[in-house]
């Protein structure tokens, strides 16, 4: 039903030329997942869960939280297990099958490229706040896509295609720089901490959860905690960045736990901090109403100053998502070509920087089209169903491999692992089906296309395959 399965063991075997330099330890691991995590979620899409839930988005970014821990378990045993590259697309194709395998990696090449567009648009709105600030304004028609009666949002497709030319420069380089960003990106957040929860205003929480619990559709907008949840998960996820970096990893079977682990709990608590200060000193309304609403907070708060620097340092910080994100991606198509799903030639490593160049252009010109083209919340609630489908898929795997190939050394084994498993698949399922049923309309589309595509490259294969016979005979 599933097709066939990759052997365990061919996961650690390469081809020459297709192999990935081990340039990557923990500290970048940790900062590859924090960088990943805190960025567009947190400074923009805040905004977003506000007008969705009210101040209940607190609510909404621990339910989130809660079921990316989970995801983070199941990912930390199984990325442990087979430390190669691919990510979920891996753990699906050697647990469960290459079918399914496709469809998580069709899925994730939504995931990652859409969250990388999701960030571009994010860090242009930061862009256009913080040069308004300083008396300059853009033409509208190169700040919008077409839904927004421009051409094109130029910043956002500038900034996707520098961050690809930064990673074909080389992954350690590129790793270190994102070390930088993300210290900036964690101080500004402190700050804004530090500024905005004085000004708490039990009043600001009132009512607390005006529009429900369950997602619904009110006022001809989808609204709730759990309608809330399903956008701002794309806040949280990240860390299966990591474990798409596995190959890379120095020392995998350390590095890889302390990379995922660590990450998750650094960031739930930086988002706790920063969503409470947020909707307790500005009303949830004012908050909706903003694309930079981290920024807005502290220009309510009167601090001009601050306000500016937050800004600064989300135009200096935001492009360490890409960064990852797009790293994730094109490790994603490296893999799926160099098992052979996509055209091998898509697999060749520069043996310079030991960097899939070709297929981390390919990705890049696709992110940089997305971002130019759509709307930020269309962008990341797409891109939240195809990491839903990601993290469903681990947690099956590695409840599978429990069953399967209990004898394997682990070096990381998730507690109660059945428990852990069956509340990741079922939080992620109630999070897909919060999302707008048009969001899960294009998803299905998506799949199916994919799985078209699929099934023509199987066909060229075996006829390929069958004229390589007849000539041989």
């Amino acid at each position: 039903m599933f097709g066939s399965r990759k052997p365990l063991q061919s996961g650690a075997v390469a081809e020459e030329g297709t192999r990935l330099a081990k340039t990557l330890s923990w500290p970048h691991l940790i900062a590859l997942g924090v960088g990943a995590i805190v960025g567009t979620g947190i400074y923009t899409l805040t905004g977003v869960g506000a007008d969705r839930a009210g101040p209940a988005v607190i609510v909404a970014f621990a339910i989130a939280g809660a079921v990316c821990a989970c995801a983070a378990l199941a990912y930390a045993e199984v990325a442990t297990l087979m430390p190669t590259a691919g990510g979920a697309y891996t753990y699906t194709y050697i647990a469960i099958g290459e079918r399914l395998a496709w469809i998580v990696g069709w899925s994730l090449i939504l995931e990652y490229s859409l969250a990388c567009s999701t960030v571009a648009v994010g860090w242009s709105a930061y862009l256009v706040g913080w040069l308004q600030s300083a008396g300059i304004e853009l033409p509208a028609a190169l700040l919008n896509g077409p839904h927004a009666g421009g051409i094109v949002n130029l910043p956002a497709v500038l900034v996707a295609l520098v961050i690809a030319g930064m990673l074909i420069m080389g992954t350690r380089e590129s790793a270190t720089f994102n070390i930088l960003l993300v210290v900036i990106k964690l101080t500004a957040l402190a700050c804004f901490v530090a500024l905005a929860l004085p000004a708490f205003n039990g009043e600001n929480l009132q009512p607390f959860m005006p529009y429900g619990f369950t997602s619904h559709v009110e006022g001809g907008e989808v609204r709730g905690v759990m309608a809330a949840a399903a956008i701002v998960f794309f806040a949280f996820y990240g860390f299966d960045a990591v474990a798409t970096s596995a190959e890379e990893a120095k020392n995998p079977g350390r590095d890889l736990k302390i990379g995922i682990i660590g990450s998750m709990a650094v960031c739930t608590l930086i988002y706790m901090l920063v969503a409470i200060s947020a909707v307790a000193s500005v009303n949830h309304t004012e908050l909706a109403a903003s694309a930079e609403p981290l920024a807005y907070v502290l220009r309510t708060l009167n601090h001009p100053f601050a306000a500016w620097a937050i800004g600064l340092a989300a135009l200096i910080a935001l492009p360490s998502v890409i960064l990852v994100m797009m790293y994730g991606q094109s490790r994603i198509f490296f893999v799926m070509a160099r098992d052979g799903l996509l055209p091998r030639r898509l697999s060749a490593v520069s043996s310079r920087t030991g960097t899939p160049v070709l297929i981390t252009a390919v990705t890049g010109v696709f992110v940089a089209a997305a971002a130019g083209l759509f709307r930020l919340d269309e962008i990341a609630e797409l891109a939240n169903a195809g990491t839903l489908l990601a993290f469903v898929t681990t947690a099956a795997s590695m409840m599978v491999l429990r069953r399967t190939a209990p004898e394997l050394p682990r070096v990381f084994r998730c507690p109660a692992p059945m428990l852990i498993g069956t509340l990741a698949i079922l939080g992620c399922a109630y999070l897909f089906f919060s999302l707008p049923a048009l969001t899960i309309q294009r998803f299905l589309l998506w799949n199916a296309i994919g799985f078209a595509i699929y099934l023509a490259l199987q066909a060229f294969r075996q006829n390929r395959v069958a004229a390589a016979s007849d000539a041989g005979g």
